[in-house]
């Protein structure tokens, strides 16, 4: 075989492995690239809106957490006003009792001094029957009756012990029938006093009641409040249970999605490395066939081939540049007005209060004239005054500021068991106190105080 022929045998080997080459790998470079940039785009894409939804459902979680928080806190707060309500309605229960012990107690007394009432009268009219006895004896006859008995004194000194004598039985019975007289006065004030103490009793009794029924009905309420909070906080933690679970399937899918992304990324880098390998080679064989080619024929055809050449290059920077391109008050009264005059709020609140003395107490009553309870009396003459208060002694005891009682002033409300007053000064208040004694001044020490509350 001739040199000639060997050299084209080589030359047409290199042309056929070329061919195989190209017929693999360009492919690869012109059409599986671009379908990889554009996966990995509508990849980029996908991982965006996973990212948007992520985002969303982190707002709603953020959200959902939030309002359960909230509700949580309010849970806690409405817990902490049924615990003080509870307690303050077993105190209240628990005065109560006390208070109706304190009635049976005091109607026993009653009973018994009311006994003893009729057993002193008897006494007083038995002993005022014998003394009449005695006297009619003595005295009913006439002065001859009288006579005959000092005429009937053997000398002077009989006579003297005998008119002595009359005078000290005389005595007797009068200082005897003033004994009983004094110790029935005394059992009808003691029966008055308890009388007096009964109705007191009574009347703190209906207001403890009424501040029982008042906080069974606030507890009832807070209680339905709290429930309510709990339905609401458990489907607040429901529906953030649910955010995270959405948060969480979205991160899985955002890494799902990088994961896919960066595999494609690594794919087409590959095939741009394996086109890169295939244009290298496509210009080398082009090289070796230019080669060949100058080798066989004469010189004079360089300068074209080297022309064709340079267009090869020429159209492999194209292909790169394209593969590149691919990877964005009522009548009668002053009314409150009146007193703005009269010295500081609270001693105008005191002063007014002050004219309605003598009026009734009326259970559950408001009215200044027709009548009121303790807490209603308080409720209305500030009421007068433009302030909105608790209706009850109990709730009262929480309204305005606390303050010592030896810092009380005119105007505050001083707060007992089941009681309340306003006091005016000089250690006195004016308050609704019984049915027996309707709107009064008592002693502000009169019984223990819980509270000295300061509105104005």
């Amino acid at each position: 075989m001739s040199k000639e022929n060997k050299r084209r045998i080589r030359w047409f080997a290199t042309v056929m492995s070329l061919s195989i080459m190209l017929s693999v790998v360009e492919p690869v470079g012109a059409t599986t690239i671009s379908d990889l940039e554009k996966q990995k785009q509508e990849l980029e894409e996908k991982k965006k809106e996973a990212d948007a939804k992520k985002k969303e459902e982190q707002q709603k979680y953020n959200s959902a957490a939030g309002k359960a928080s909230s509700i949580q806190s309010q849970v806690d707060e409405v817990a902490g006003e049924i615990e003080e309500i509870d307690a303050a309605l077993v105190e209240t229960i628990a005065s109560v009792e006390m208070i109706e012990e304190e009635i049976a107690e005091k109607e026993d007394q009653i009973e018994e001094t009311k006994a003893d009432l009729e057993e002193a009268k008897q006494i007083e009219r038995e002993q005022y029957e014998a003394m009449k006895i005695r006297i009619q004896f003595m005295y009913e006859k006439g002065n001859t009756s009288y006579m005959e008995l000092l005429l009937a004194s053997e000398n002077m000194a009989d006579m003297l012990n005998k008119t002595e004598y009359v005078e000290k039985l005389y005595e007797y019975d009068r200082k005897l029938l003033e004994e009983y007289q004094a110790a029935r006065e005394a059992v009808e004030m003691l029966q008055e006093k308890l009388e007096e103490e009964m109705a007191e009793l009574e009347a703190q009794q209906h207001e403890l009641m009424e501040e029982k029924a008042s906080l069974e009905i606030m507890l009832n309420e807070k209680q339905k409040t709290y429930e309510n909070y709990e339905v609401q906080l458990a489907k607040a933690r429901q529906e953030a249970a649910i955010y995270k679970a959405n948060i969480k399937r979205q991160n899985d899918e955002i890494k799902k999605l990088q994961a896919q992304a960066a595999d494609k990324q690594s794919e087409i880098e590959k095939a741009k490395k394996a086109e890169e390998e295939a244009r290298k080679a496509r210009e080398l064989a082009l090289q070796r066939e230019e080669e060949e080619r100058r080798a066989k024929e004469s010189g004079s055809t360089g300068s074209s081939s080297d022309s064709s050449s340079g267009s090869d290059s020429s159209s492999g920077s194209s292909s790169d540049s394209s593969s590149s391109s691919g990877s964005s008050s009522g009548g009668g009264y002053a009314s409150a007005s009146s007193y703005s005059g009269s010295g500081s709020k609270g001693q105008q609140i005191a002063n007014y209060a002050c004219q309605f003395i003598g009026n009734p107490y009326v259970p559950g009553g408001t009215s200044l004239t027709e009548g009121a309870d303790c807490s209603g009396f308080v409720w209305r003459v500030y009421k007068d005054f433009g302030y909105s208060l608790p209706r009850t002694s109990y709730s009262l005891r929480n309204s305005g500021t606390g303050v010592s009682y030896s810092e009380a002033k005119p105007g505050d409300v001083v707060c007992y068991a089941g009681h309340v007053g306003i006091y005016i000064g000089n250690g006195q208040i004016v308050h609704a106190s019984t049915q027996r004694t309707g709107i009064k001044i008592t002693t502000a020490t009169y019984k223990e105080i819980l509270a000295v509350r300061r509105i104005v």
